[in-house]
């Protein structure tokens, strides 16, 4: 364990440069004590590292030191290949450097290390679009990704769902991400930071003006926290739901994740019969009635009477195309 945080510390201070011993022990999990000794060890085994005292020092190595690729275990080799996306690489225009990276990495590794990685690499595979999805056309793409690593603005033309469908935005690009087989770029105006689906994009320029980025801004927490706003935002309204804990159980394969979480989450006790009450977020009564159905005679809307009545309507649709006629005896 000791040699693993040993070799951590050093491509910390290979990778970030100047890093507090504070710093170094809140990255490594460990005492600031213990960074010290970690430092000196790697002092006197010849690692040119060294402390500039003051409120702004700190450890740093000495100044074109760099360590080779050592160090890593079998699973840490095979996880690098793993990691590898070929399709979204290739859909940013890095598809050759990607290629040419994993050759150059697989080249540098011992025998049995390579070995591993190849059999990672022959038996995994990475699909991250969901089912029934064909990919979506983003001709805009590589614009995009040009001006979030060159830090440019770009003007685009983007559509939207509501009015007016078009619009103009001149943007401050702050970073791409793909999610379940779809991209966003992340970028901000003077007002606000948002996400914007890449496909939606109808025209993109880049601009010759320099994109400002905050500080502080961290594109991961930002996707996190965002995304969360964005599905709290879309179900603005809750139906109450009597199914069958078999329906309940059967939400998370066929509905979206927030609809199935709230439900089992707000869902009582199943009585004698098997059923149960529960409250079930929607959109609105017609996206309530479409994604309900999918729980077909387990499942009765209880409220909101609007959407109930979309059922009974379509309970009697059903009726009538598939029951026979009554017969005037039998009624």
């Amino acid at each position: 364990m000791r040699a693993d945080r040993l070799l951590s510390l050093l491509l910390l201070l290979q990778t970030r440069g100047r890093m507090t011993a504070q710093d170094l022990a809140d990255e490594l999990e460990v005492s600031v004590r213990t960074v010290y000794r970690d430092v000196e060890s790697l002092g006197a085994a010849g690692v040119p590292v060294y402390a500039d005292r003051g409120p702004t020092g700190g450890y740093q190595l000495l100044d074109g030191y760099r360590t080779r690729l050592t160090g890593l275990t079998s699973d840490e080799a095979g996880t690098l290949f793993l990691a590898g996306m070929p399709g979204p690489a290739a859909e940013l225009g890095l598809g050759s450097v990607m290629a040419a990276a994993q050759l150059k990495l697989r080249a540098s590794l011992p025998g049995e290390l390579a070995d591993r990685a190849d059999r990672v690499r022959e038996r995994f595979h990475l699909d991250a679009p969901g089912w029934f999805r064909g990919d979506e056309p983003t001709p805009h793409l590589a614009t995009v990704a040009d001006a979030v690593w060159n830090g440019r603005q770009v003007e685009l033309r983007y559509r939207r769902w509501k009015a007016p469908r078009e619009v103009t935005r001149t943007l401050h690009p702050l970073g791409v991400v793909l999610k379940a087989g779809r991209w966003y770029l992340v970028a901000a105006t003077a007002t606000r930071t948002t996400a914007y689906r890449v496909s939606n994009i109808l025209d993109a320029e880049l601009l010759d003006e320099p994109a400002e980025r905050p500080g502080d801004f961290e594109l991961a927490g930002f996707w996190r926290d965002w995304t969360e706003r964005y599905e709290r935002s879309v179900y603005t309204a809750t139906a109450t739901v009597r199914m069958t804990a078999a329906a309940l159980e059967r939400m998370g394969y066929v509905f979206p994740p927030e609809m199935s979480r709230v439900a089992r989450a707000e869902a009582g006790e199943p009585d004698e019969t098997g059923w149960l009450v529960t409250r079930v977020p929607i959109e609105s009564v017609r996206h309530g009635h479409i994604e309900l159905l999918k729980l077909g005679a387990e499942a009765e809307v209880l409220d909101p009477p609007e959407l109930r009545e979309c059922f009974v309507a379509t309970a009697r649709g059903l009726a009538s195309t598939y029951l026979p006629p009554t017969s005037p005896a039998e009624a």
